[in-house]
């Protein structure tokens, strides 16, 4: 099964509301959704719940992006707990209405080695997985995102390594992070090889367009700003090629500044290679 939506209520709703956004992807025939929390999580439980019998009712699948305001690399107590806290009142709300999977992106090396880094961050998750536990929240999956600068936590390696030891985690591949972060290089194919230890029944993504600059590191670069899929960095037609050679289940969330229209897009573009959503 392939997901397509935006990140957020669509541009094109008249009804700004999630609720509202909901109505306009059904009408628009998508059928994903993700729920934006990143300026932070001022959605109520009640009301989350209101958004999954919504979202059950259109048969559209839904997720949330945890607040942007996250560290688990921090070495100060205080910031790192906040930035747990941010992350499980997320997945509280995606407990509520019914999501699998909360989105984060997990943190920045800061003065830690990348080794050191990985352990405090697997350290981290292990206390939520816990946390959770002891919430009663079931059916939540921790999603960390590929992140598109070096000085972030989160290459594509790492977080599989994390998944793998690690219950309760999965990646998020954000494509066009990937692409920025290699410099304007992309292997569709050797991502999903690389994912495939994990045997994910479903995996989550995002795609836009980036533009990226160089970092100081040969072969690598670092994301500037998301631009629509026609500007094809990363390139769109192979990803789709890929996505329906391997018959994958996947949802791919729309991150361009045109969110939804690029969505159809991709519509368009699986529907032309005989996929029938």
């Amino acid at each position: 099964m392939i997901y397509l939506g935006p990140a957020g209520v669509p541009i094109s709703s008249k009804d700004h509301t999630t609720l509202g956004g909901l109505k306009q992807v059904a009408a628009l025939k998508l059928n994903a959704m993700e729920i934006e929390f990143v300026r932070g999580v001022a959605m109520s439980n009640q009301t989350a719940e209101e958004v999954g019998r919504l979202a059950r009712e259109l048969k559209i699948e839904l997720s949330v992006h945890c607040p942007y305001f996250i560290n688990l690399c921090s070495t100060d107590k205080k910031k790192l707990e906040a930035s747990k806290k941010r992350i499980l009142d997320s997945v509280e709300r995606c407990y509520h209405m019914g999501a699998r999977i909360a989105v984060f992106h997990p943190g920045f090396y800061g003065s830690l080695t990348p080794e050191a880094a990985y352990q405090v961050v697997k350290e981290a998750d292990l206390d939520m997985l816990d946390r959770m536990k002891a919430m009663g929240v079931k059916g939540v999956v921790l999603g960390h995102e590929t992140t598109g600068k070096i000085s972030a936590f989160g290459s594509l390696e790492e977080l599989v390594r994390l998944c793998q030891e690690v219950r309760g985690c999965e990646p998020v591949v954000d494509f066009a992070h990937l692409w920025a972060r290699s410099a304007g290089k992309i292997d569709y194919g050797k991502i999903f090889d690389q994912l495939e230890p994990l045997k994910l029944k479903h995996l989550h993504t995002h795609f836009t367009s980036m533009e990226w600059t160089p970092a100081k590191v040969p072969g690598t670069g670092n994301e500037r700003r998301h631009l629509p899929i026609s500007f094809d960095q990363p390139p769109v037609d192979p990803l789709v090629r890929e996505v329906i050679r391997r018959n994958l289940n996947i949802t791919i969330i729309s991150e361009s500044p045109v969110l939804e229209q690029d969505s159809l897009i991709l519509k368009k573009k699986f529907e032309k290679l005989g996929y029938r959503f």
